[in-house]
Parts: C-alpha cells; sequence; structure tokens
C-alpha cells in the first residue's frame, strides 16, 4: 500500500468506522425482526414439522453467504474500488425479506405447498446475494481498517449489530404473540424490509479511495493453478480450513434450540423473543471484548474458548429438563457464535499477502459451504430418527473435535507472520 494510499485512509479512518457500524447495527436490527434461529424456523414451522427443512434454514443462509465468494475473487482482485462492486450486489440479500413478507401475507391464498416452495427460494436468493456481497465486502473492509484494528471493528460492528437485533427480536416476540401469523409474521418481515434500506444507505457512505489493482492481469486458468499452489504450499492455511469445516458441525445445533423448546419444553413466542435476546445480548457484550483481546493477544485462542462454549451450549441442550436452562445454552451459543463468526473473519484477513487475500478470503468460505450444508441435514436427519437431543449430543463431539484440531494443528497466523520478519 502506498504512503499515499494509507495517509487517505487514515484520513477517512473515523467516518468509515461510524459509517460500517451504523451498516451493521441496522443489518442486525433488521435481522432481529427476521433471524434465521428463531423467526424464519417458525414461520416455516408453520408450514412444515420436517426437522430438515426447519434444520436448513440458517444452513442456507451460511452457505450462500459461503459458496460464490471463490469464484468471485479473480473478479474483485480486478477492481481499484471495492464499494461500488458492494453496494449493487448487496441489494441481492436485502430485497428477498420483501418477498417473505408477501408470502406470509398472501399465504392462506398460496396454499401450504406453494408458500414453502417460494420461501425456501427467496432464503437461496437471500443467501447467495449474501455471498457474491462477502468477498469484496470483506476486501473492503481489509483495505479501509487497519490490521491492527480489524478484530476490535469487527467485534464492534457485530456489538452494535446484535444490539439493535436484540431489540428487534423483542419486537419480534411482541408482535408474534400479539397477531396472527399472516399480520405478525408479515410485519416482521416489513419492519427487517424497512431497515434493511436505512442499512445500506450507510453502507453507500463509506469512503474508499481507489488504488491499482493487485491483480489485473490474471487468466482464469493461471488463477485456479495459484489456488492450488496456496493450498499446497500453506499447510497452516489447509488445518485452518479443515478446522472451519468442522465448526460447522460443532454449531449445527443452534439450529434447532427454537423449536426444539417450543414444541418439547412449552416454551411460549414472548420466551422464544427474549431466548433471542438473551443471545443477541451475550454477543452484544462478548464481540468488542474478544474482539479487542483477539487485536492485543490470539485470535486463535479465542476460537478454541468459543469452541468450549459451543460443546457447553450443546451438551446442556440435551441434559436441560425445562426450557428455563436455554437461558445458559443461548449464552454458551452467544459466545461460540461470536469465536466462529467474527473471530473467524479476522484470522481469514491475517493469512497471505494483500495481493492474495481475495483468493485466502474465497477459499476460506467457498470451501467450507459443503460442510456448512451437509452438518445441519445430517443433524436434521438425526433428529428426526432419533430426536432432537440426539443432534445435540452430536453437535457437541463435533465442538470437541474441531477444538483437538486447532490446539494440534493450527498455529496462529498472525505469529507466523511476525516470525517470518523477524
Amino acid at each position: 500500500m502506498s504512503i499515499a494510499m494509507d495517509i487517505e485512509i487514515q484520513k477517512s479512518l473515523k467516518h468509515n468506522l461510524l459509517a460500517n457500524l451504523l451498516d451493521g447495527g441496522f443489518f442486525g436490527f433488521a435481522l432481529g425482526f427476521a433471524s434465521f434461529v428463531t423467526v424464519i424456523p417458525l414461520f416455516v414451522s408453520t408450514m412444515t414439522n420436517s426437522a430438515i427443512l426447519i434444520g436448513l434454514i440458517p444452513a442456507i443462509h451460511a452457505v450462500g453467504w459461503q459458496l460464490p465468494q471463490l469464484f468471485l475473487a479473480n473478479r474483485v482482485a480486478r477492481q481499484s474500488r471495492y464499494k461500488p462492486m458492494v453496494t449493487r450486489l448487496t441489494i441481492q440479500e436485502r430485497l428477498p425479506f420483501l418477498g417473505l413478507a408477501l408470502v406470509a401475507w398472501f399465504l392462506p391464498v398460496l396454499g401450504i405447498r406453494t408458500g414453502l416452495m417460494i420461501t425456501f427460494a427467496l432464503l437461496i436468493w437471500q443467501g447467495l446475494g449474501g455471498g457474491f456481497t462477502a468477498n469484496p465486502w470483506q476486501a473492503m473492509i481489509g483495505k479501509i481498517i487497519p490490521s491492527d484494528r480489524r478484530g476490535t471493528f469487527f467485534g464492534a460492528q457485530s456489538s452494535a449489530a446484535n444490539l439493535l437485533a436484540s431489540l428487534g427480536a423483542i419486537l419480534a416476540g411482541i408482535i408474534l404473540q400479539k397477531s396472527n401469523n399472516q399480520i405478525g409474521f408479515t410485519l416482521c418481515f416489513v419492519f427487517a424490509c424497512v431497515n434493511m434500506v436505512i442499512s445500506w444507505f450507510f453502507l453507500s457512505s463509506t469512503r474508499e479511495p481507489a488504488n491499482t489493482p493487485v491483480d489485473p492481469t490474471v487468466e482464469p486458468v493461471n488463477y485456479w493453478g495459484r489456488l492450488g499452489d496456496i493450498l499446497r504450499r500453506d499447510s497452516n492455511f489447509r488445518w485452518f480450513l479443515i478446522a472451519r469445516m468442522l465448526s460447522q458441525l460443532a454449531v449445527m445445533g443452534f439450529a434447532f434450540y427454537t423449536v426444539y423448546a417450543v414444541h418439547e419444553l412449552q416454551m411460549s413466542e414472548f420466551e422464544v423473543g427474549v431466548m433471542t435476546a438473551v443471545l443477541l445480548g451475550t454477543q452484544i457484550a462478548i464481540n468488542p471484548l474478544m474482539g479487542w483481546i483477539g487485536d492485543r493477544w490470539s485470535h486463535r485462542n479465542l476460537m478454541e474458548i468459543g469452541l468450549i462454549a459451543a460443546v457447553l451450549s450443546t451438551a446442556l441442550a440435551w441434559w436441560a429438563p425445562s426450557s428455563a436452562w436455554f437461558i445458559l445454552v443461548f449464552i454458551f451459543a452467544g459466545v461460540a457464535n461470536v469465536a466462529v463468526w467474527t473471530i473467524g473473519l479476522t484470522m481469514i484477513l491475517e493469512f497471505g499477502t494483500e495481493a492474495d487475500r481475495p483468493a485466502y478470503i474465497g477459499m476460506a468460505n467457498t470451501l467450507v459451504a459443503p460442510a456448512t450444508i451437509l452438518a445441519p441435514l445430517i443433524g436434521g436427519w438425526l433428529a428426526d430418527q432419533a430426536g432432537y437431543p440426539a443432534a445435540f449430543l452430536l453437535s457437541a463431539l463435533g465442538g470437541a473435535i474441531t477444538l483437538i484440531v486447532l490446539q494440534l494443528r493450527v498455529r496462529d497466523p498472525k505469529r507466523v507472520v511476525e516470525s517470518r520478519l523477524i
């Protein structure tokens, strides 16, 4: 990065931090009304009792976010500015919420089968829209936020998102409790759509200086060959990929918590909103703290702590005799989500050089996508065959295995880079 570029980035840093914190905050507010863990699974459960389909909801979101990133990486590397690409593509991850509102309103006319098909089509559209946006967005953040502040930024942004999402979740719980399904779910999805629009305006105010593309001439054949070279020579990154794949099994059980607690432990709709707020409230407190500590200590070590929390969460969900215990279940799940999501995002940006960043981002997400979709399929099948507690036990085992891989095989990428500079 040139000195002039660095000066321009530092000059706009406060503005960009505020703009992107507000973008994340209102994005989170939207997801509080349309949570992939609570509200949308409850909406789908009004149309089907299939644990597999319900478990696929967060998986579709996650896989859609992961899968396209590698295929877009070469194009991202050719950009002199990432923001135009981000603001254009992100519309595709926001517009489907309006479609969900229309499905909820017209469901009595559409019928269960058609409504279910359209709902999953919209979820796939939303997930892929997020995936096409993700690589240029991460590259943009990696460009405009200095490396020693990324963990803190991601933590603060996630905290802002979860703060407003917790408010949205409580409001969603009140709406669903006081309204019939048609009106309640329609209002939730409409409010989600409105907040997505507000979020987009803050995102579009980001100031990003232009630069010479770091990789303007690589042809597709050479590009795919270079990806193979990265995987062959960077064994630490390979094991990190394996850990990310296994972590999908560790958090798989989270998708079934709400449906299990409602149908098996008689949790009320209002309690669902409260539990979502507990989950998000935990993430509000933990995100900035873990991001700040990670910048100064070790993001890898924080991932290990998060995986211990994942094991505790799923083990407790398996044992819990009443819905009251799910307060602890969701607290541990919140810590685990921060480790897998926020800390994971930061760690990805620590691998490789600036020129290779879009490729590392793409591989760290796209290559994990098959595990992301397979884990809930396995969990849903096991829940249908043996009950949700069996799926929780499998998830706990996955968390333990992931923890072992991180401990024994993955070195802190920040420390690896520092050792090479000595």
